[in-house]
């Protein structure tokens, strides 16, 4: 009876080490969160991101991709001992792009909305900005509140549209016709050069950026308009608690020691 009792106790001993090294296994990797296993594996953070965003991120003359937000996630992730991959995406479909899980997090003049936040998670918000609209001087518009008749171009799926119809007191109830919608910012800015358009409701950045690009520069008037600023922030999935801490943590860590201040000064001055 005692040697049977002894034999019991060393089967349940061996269970219960089984069941604790199973645990400690899986621990490790919370693989309750989904980016913790492919990136802790990889090291490296997938990026979605439009190519064509100025100053954001985009392509220089040689096809190689920079960008305010390009070099900070670069710097960012980097302190986190890992690599950012971008990859360009439809930014209609950047929700579903990042819940399908073909990109760990959204980076690119990715604006805070109540809206959003029901899809995503947002970062601590790094960046202010605040929508305007890019005419052309021979339009004589000179206050947004002339636009009755204009055809105003928009990017869809961008904060701008957002903010065009979650604020329609400031234009959408005074325009005669709706807003043609295209699916990058720089077609609808090419569409305003050659006329077909009157004016791009468009972030003051890219705006101005464009115009420092420019060599028609003088062509162009920026209208201020009533909406409220923007708050950029990362969009990330809502099942990745600590990787959104960690992250937030980088971002402060790199405002801190000023690396986003000169990456700023290269993109914004």
């Amino acid at each position: 009876m005692i040697r049977r009792r002894r034999i019991l106790w060393a089967n349940l001993v061996v269970l219960f080490g089984l069941v604790g090294l199973m645990g400690w296994i899986l621990q490790p990797t919370n693989r309750s969160e989904t980016w913790t296993e492919r990136i802790h594996l990889s090291r490296e953070v997938i990026v979605g991101l439009d190519d064509t965003y100025v100053p954001m991120g985009f392509r220089d003359q040689n096809g190689i991709l920079i960008g305010y937000d390009v070099e900070l996630a670069r710097a960012t992730f980097k302190k986190m001992g890992l690599k950012a991959r971008f990859q360009v995406i439809d930014w209609s479909m950047k929700e579903l792009e990042l819940n399908t899980q073909h990109i760990d997090v959204i980076w690119n003049g990715y604006t805070m909305t109540s809206e959003r936040a029901q899809k995503v998670a947002f970062s601590k918000p790094y960046h202010t900005n605040r929508l305007v609209l890019l005419t052309r001087q021979s339009s004589g518009f000179t206050h947004f509140s002339e636009l009755v008749q204009a055809r105003l171009a928009v990017q869809s799926g961008s904060a701008s549209l957002a903010a065009f119809n979650a604020h329609p007191a400031v234009m959408k109830n005074q325009l005669k016709h709706p807003p043609v919608q295209y699916d990058t910012s720089d077609r609808a800015l090419n569409d305003l050069v050659v006329e077909r358009v009157d004016a791009v409701l468009i972030d003051r950045d890219y705006a101005d950026y464009y115009l420092r690009q420019s060599r028609d520069r003088r062509r162009f008037r920026v209208l201020e308009t009533a909406y409220p600023a923007d708050q950029f922030a990362v969009g990330l999935r809502k099942g990745d608690p600590s990787f959104l801490n960690q992250l937030n943590q980088a971002l402060t860590d790199v405002k801190a020691e000023g690396t986003e201040a000169k990456i700023a000064k290269k993109y914004f001055s």
